[in-house]
């Protein structure tokens, strides 16, 4: 192939990756795959390789010299390759745009099934509580905002973990606290099919590290109600933290469940 279009080509490659990166962030969908400290990088790294892209792009017919003398009748092509330049372009460029035009943004419950979907909570103290002060009842209710039916707002993340806090565990069982996430159907102890699992996403990086934060739903004598596997989802109910398959549980037994909008960042970050 010609020189100077093997560099047009391969500055075309470099300019197709620094849009693709430049997409994903200015449109917000990086949000679904980075934490927010690690999302800067996207955007300096496809503004990188913007300007690397358009550099080769305009010198593309510029020769220069390779800094050192060759043998005679020896060429020591520096940009030749036993690769075809169009083979190149076939693996830079299909995975990416097949990938990047044919994700969903998110995952399957069968992906997530690897990630501890259905896996029973830590029971090691996550938040070193000993070196915490003591915890009151009047203390969290002074935190969490009541609604109007009585039910405290607890998010995901603290109820998940108060599996690793006896403490935080005697003060909030048998409390009515509300929350949100995604719901599906729970797959262990639930023969009468009256369970389901809500989860939300906890990433420290990226979606790569991504690990299920859920808790189970038991709706007892109630009718569950009729929702799409995998919707956003608000519930009320008594949480409690009953032993089971040999590991603490948490447990809410469902008051109240309804349909909700996903929020603007789904990814559950440390700081969130």
């Amino acid at each position: 192939m010609n020189l100077k279009l093997q560099r047009i080509l391969f500055s075309l490659i470099v300019l197709t990756w620094a849009a693709v990166m430049l997409y994903f962030y200015s449109s917000g969908r990086i949000g679904k795959y980075l934490a927010p400290d690690f999302r800067p990088l996207a955007l300096y790294g496809g503004l990188g390789l913007a300007v690397m892209g358009l550099f080769v792009l305009l010198t593309a017919n510029e020769s220069a010299s390779c800094g050192h003398d060759h043998s005679e009748g020896d060429p020591h092509d520096h940009e030749a390759s036993e690769m075809h330049p169009l083979t190149s372009v076939c693996f830079m460029l299909v995975p990416l745009l097949f990938a990047s035009f044919s994700t969903k943004d998110g995952f399957s419950v069968q992906a997530l099934s690897r990630k501890a979907l259905f896996d029973a909570p830590l029971s090691n103290s996550v938040f070193l509580s000993a070196d915490l002060p003591p915890l009151t009842l009047e203390e969290i209710q002074k935190t969490h905002r009541k609604n109007e039916a009585g039910f405290y707002e607890f998010n995901l993340m603290e109820l998940y973990f108060a599996v690793g806090d006896p403490e935080l565990q005697k003060l909030i069982n048998g409390m009515k606290v509300e929350t949100e996430g995604r719901l599906v159907m729970e797959k262990e102890n639930n023969a009468d099919g009256k369970r389901r699992r809500l989860y939300r996403l906890f990433i420290t990086c990226c979606a790569a590290d991504a690990r299920a934060v859920p808790i189970i739903l038991d709706f007892g004598e109630g009718t569950v109600p009729s929702i799409e596997e995998n919707a956003w989802v608000k519930v009320s109910g008594i949480v409690t933290f009953p032993v089971e398959r040999g590991a603490t549980q948490v447990v809410l037994d469902t008051a109240a469940c309804e349909p909700k909008e996903a929020p603007w960042e789904e990814s559950f970050m440390r700081n969130y």
